[in-house]
This record gives structure tokens, C-alpha cells and sequence, in this order.
């Protein structure tokens, strides 16, 4: 499938997603949303496709925001469903792994998009933010619930409410990217990541980002029984007997997804 807005790229079981306008830093409009979405669709079918990884094209913006000028044309109706939302939720319960390369401003819907990621990879030059209360309105595709899940309600309240821009640095320091690196080393970064836990047992990357996600949002003693069931399963496939087996035998384990 082609896209006008994006650019996907495979290599060796990693895509890596590339909003592509950068003459409004990778501003995201309907059409891009909608692409996004249709990636995901395409994304979940290749099963040679293992992590996915997001970032923007050139090296002043991951995404800088929504496109204000789509913003101004949104009816309340169409705010009440809200697709963005229900596209970045479809994002982040992806049965794949998911990870943003953030090489530049990160602000808004891009902030949004870095969150519903697994995980983030800040070059040092980027800025994240969610300024959105500057026009009047909120974060509105997840930002207000898996900010402060990431980084804790003080923190979260801080930024959006306060609209603050911040440095990967202190990004990194609140828990809201993993890893910080040199400007323009973000996807190399990333892909690196992702070589590391394409390393792991498929089913068990699966099982173990589904618990993960899962158990945040229920009480400690039911994200322990999902624990439970899925160490289960795992027990009776042939990728746990790989594992052993390789650990055992002093060799890289070879796993087949089953």
C-alpha cells in the first residue's frame, strides 16, 4: 500500500514509519491520521514485521503537532468520536513492539504518538511537549491518561497544564523517554533496540507486552493471575524448550514463534 504522507521502510523484520511533512515539521492532518491508521492495518498483517519503529522526516521534527489549520475545520461531533484516539489506542495495543525515534519536536498529537509507543529514543535536540491548552482545548488522543501513567500525575499536570516545552533531558529524566542520544542517531538507536528484542522469544515479547499493558489498568491481584496464565501458555510451547535447551547448551537459541 502506498502513502502520501508517510514512508515505510522494511529491513530484516523492522519498519520504520517515517511521517513525511516536513514543510509543516510533520504536522499531522486527517489524511496523515488516516494513513497511520491504515499502516497499522498493514503493519499487523506482515508477519516478517516484528517491531515498528515511528520517527519524521528531516531533523527538526518527530511530529510538532496537529495540523492547527484541520483543527479549526474538527465540529464537536467528530471531536465526541474522536478517530485520533481510537487510532493511537489500536497503536498501542498492537501485538508488536512499538518504538518512537524522536529527532526533533515532539509536541501535541507528535507527543501523543511518541506515547502510545512502547518505547521512546530521544535524539538530545528533541523537545516534547503537550501545549495543546495554549489554543484553548486539551490533549484529546490519549495524552491526558498515558502521560500521567508514564510520569506520574505531578509531572503530567505540570506539562499540560502548565504547556511547557521540555528538553530530552529532563525528559528523560521524569521517565518520559527511555534512552537519549546524539542528534541524528535516534532510528540507528532504535533499530538497535529493536535488534535486542527481536533476540527474545516472539511469543514471550507478545505475551510479556500484553501483561504489561493489560495489568496497568486493573488491580495488582488480577494483573497477577495474567501474569500467571500467560507464564502457562508460555510453559507449553516450543520456543520455552528453544530457550532452555540453547541456555543449557551454551548457544543462541533459534525460535520459530510457536
Amino acid at each position: 500500500m502506498g502513502f502520501k504522507n508517510l514512508i515505510l521502510e522494511k529491513e530484516e523484520g523492522i519498519a520504520v514509519a517515517t511521517v513525511n511533512r516536513p514543510e509543516v515539521r510533520n504536522a499531522l492532518n486527517r489524511e496523515t491520521w488516516q494513513e497511520i491508521n491504515s499502516l497499522i492495518d498493514q503493519v499487523e498483517k506482515d508477519e516478517e514485521i516484528q517491531v515498528l519503529i515511528f520517527t519524521g522526516a528531516g531533523d527538526k521534527a518527530f511530529v510538532a503537532g496537529a495540523d492547527v489549520a484541520s483543527l479549526k475545520e474538527r465540529t464537536m461531533l467528530e471531536t465526541f468520536v474522536n478517530e485520533n484516539q481510537a487510532i493511537l489506542n489500536r497503536l498501542a495495543n498492537m501485538e508488536k513492539v512499538t518504538i518512537a525515534a524522536i529527532n526533533g519536536y515532539a509536541l501535541g498529537g507528535g507527543c501523543e504518538l511518541a506515547l502510545a509507543c512502547d518505547l521512546r529514543v530521544a535524539a538530545e535536540n528533541a523537545r516534547l511537549g503537550q501545549p495543546e491548552l495554549n489554543l484553548g482545548i486539551l490533549p484529546g488522543a490519549g495524552g491526558t491518561q498515558r502521560l500521567a501513567r508514564l510520569v506520574g500525575i505531578g509531572n503530567a499536570k505540570e506539562l499540560i497544564l502548565t504547556g511547557e516545552i521540555i528538553d530530552a533531558a529532563e525528559a528523560y529524566r521524569i521517565g518520559l523517554v527511555n534512552k537519549v542520544v546524539p542528534a541524528g542517531e535516534a532510528v540507528r538507536a532504535a533499530k538497535e533496540m529493536a535488534q535486542k528484542i527481536m533476540a527474545k522469544g516472539p511469543l514471550a515479547v507478545r505475551f510479556a507486552k500484553a501483561v504489561i499493558n493489560w495489568g496497568s489498568n486493573v488491580s495488582l491481584e488480577s494483573g497477577l493471575i495474567m501474569e500467571r496464565l500467560a507464564q502457562t501458555i508460555l510453559f507449553g510451547t516450543e520456543d520455552h524448550l528453544e530457550g532452555l535447551t540453547a541456555f543449557l547448551e551454551k548457544r543462541r537459541p533459534v525460535y520459530k514463534g510457536r
